[in-house]
């Protein structure tokens, strides 16, 4: 989200690795099989296939419907902004959008085969994490039991001004601050803002009861605040301090600490949440060695917003990477897990999902959605559904 998105993610683990401006995921232990050491930049370096013939895929009624809904919420940007893949022009999709905003949803099955083909990209090798909107105890104002701030952006966080500090890889200016005598320094790492360097500056958006599952909701991107009266406040990925990031399930792979063995915790995050909340002082500094800090700005709406800038859909939206997937775009994915296989619509994006059929699935608030999202790891094939013609157009250019 984008997470930010960002939901902003805002958003997984490492079963801990991965936030992006925005969205943050949950990343499990293993290496996806599907990337090489240097991955080609865009799905066109990648290359591109035909797919299977949409009308031969058994597609449910149901997962239609959703994921029908979910592509008429993205038109509006599918048919205005600049496709970062290559594939697409915005024009390309007028008249699925068109058509998408009058079809009845009881026939949704139909519609996507009617004017939507399938490509691949790569060797379509998919590999899928999941993620969710966590909702934790928290409130607006502080008060007892309520103890862990949830702060806004801060106005001294910016980009260095060019010449006071080496531009990032991608050329872009770190991010960081001025100090008192003018001078661009790192911006405060996790333990020093936990530790009081942003206290009394009026960021507070809210306060939260545990630290623990604040730590999580940071890597998720986006989630809800429940105070004790039942009032709920939305929040979303506003940005991050320009630390790097550290998985800390990558950590305690490193150290031992999961596995099945005696002693050893599972690599879903719930395995990791328990580790901490068992050892409250190696926990602490394990969150601690992820120096990145994310801040919040509270959202309006039905739905955290994805990097699409759409509310993402539970059950029915993905994160993906941009430069290898239209956003916008549905995805066709046929899984070794059969809840996270069917259409998807591309909503987010991920700081972890990088490459060519890498997808990170949302599956919505609530224990349910937490349960799945924490231990979801999916490998399978993946489609790309584009308007029709796309194809003959690419191998023409």
């Amino acid at each position: 989200m984008a997470r930010g998105a960002c939901l902003r993610p805002f958003g997984a683990l490492a079963l801990a690795m991965a936030l992006s401006a925005c969205g943050v995921r949950l990343i499990p232990p293993a290496q996806p099989p599907v990337a090489p050491a240097v991955a080609p930049a865009t799905a066109l370096l990648a290359g591109v296939a035909a797919g299977p013939e949409l009308g031969r895929m058994a597609l449910d009624q149901t997962d239609a419907a959703g994921a029908l809904s979910a592509f008429r919420e993205s038109c509006p940007k599918l048919t205005s902004r600049t496709d970062a893949s290559g594939l697409t022009r915005p024009a390309d999709w007028i008249p699925a959008c068109t058509a998408a905003a009058k079809w009845p949803e009881a026939d949704a099955a139909s519609f996507f085969p009617t004017y939507l083909e399938s490509v691949q990209v790569g060797g379509g090798q998919a590999f899928v994490t999941g993620y969710y909107e966590p909702e934790i105890a928290g409130t607006r104002t502080r008060q007892p039991g309520f103890d862990v701030p949830v702060y806004r952006l801060p106005p001294d966080l910016v980009r260095a001004r060019v010449g006071d500090a080496p531009a990032n890889p991608n050329g872009t200016q770190p991010l960081g601050r001025y100090d008192a005598d003018g001078k661009f320094v790192p911006y405060y790492t996790r333990a020093e803002i936990e530790d009081g360097a942003l206290a009394g500056k009026g960021l507070e958006l809210g306060w939260a009861a545990d630290p623990v599952e604040m730590f999580f909701l940071q890597i998720q991107g986006s989630g809800r605040l429940r105070a004790p009266d039942g009032s709920v406040v939305r929040i979303g990925y506003a940005g991050q301090n320009g630390q790097p990031y550290t998985g800390i399930g990558g950590v305690m792979r490193e150290r031992g600490l999961l596995g099945s063995g005696p002693g050893q915790y599972s690599g879903s995050m719930q395995g990791i949440m328990q580790y901490v909340r068992d050892h409250p002082e190696d926990g602490k500094a394990l969150m601690r060695e992820n120096k990145s800090f994310v801040f919040f700005r509270e959202l309006t709406g039905d739905g955290p917003l994805g990097a699409l800038g759409v509310p993402v859909r539970g059950k029915s939206s993905v994160a993906v990477d941009p430069a290898f997937v239209p956003l916008g775009a549905p995805v066709w994915l046929d899984l070794d897990r059969t809840e996270a296989s069917g259409l998807w619509v591309a909503q987010d994006t991920g700081g972890a999902i990088k490459g060519a059929n890498r997808f990170d699935s949302f599956w919505g608030a609530g224990d349910a959605a937490r349960l799945i999202a924490g231990g979801m790891t999916g490998r399978g094939s993946a489609v790309l559904l584009l308007p029709r013609g796309t194809l003959a157009r690419i191998k023409q250019q």
